[in-house]
């Protein structure tokens, strides 16, 4: 398991955050999702064998939004 942290931008009000947590939740072998609204910042456990942080970057920005850097660190 993998813990990861997107720096995103281009989020404007609270609706940006629950679309962003939905499609992510909507990724199988995420968990634990948190969306830091002030912080610009997206954290969520990943399992690397069902899933990588460049599949959830993408769908992050073909919604739009801009993801700035990504962080893993194996837990």
């Amino acid at each position: 398991m993998k813990k990861v942290m997107m720096k995103l931008d281009g989020m404007t009000c609270p609706s940006c955050l629950t679309k962003i947590k939905k499609a992510v939740e909507s990724t199988p072998g995420t968990d634990d999702i948190k969306v830091l609204f002030n912080a610009g910042k997206l954290k969520f456990v990943m399992d690397p064998a069902q899933t990588n942080s460049n599949e959830i970057k993408n769908a992050i920005e073909e919604m739009g939004y801009q993801v700035k850097g990504v962080k893993e660190k194996d837990i």
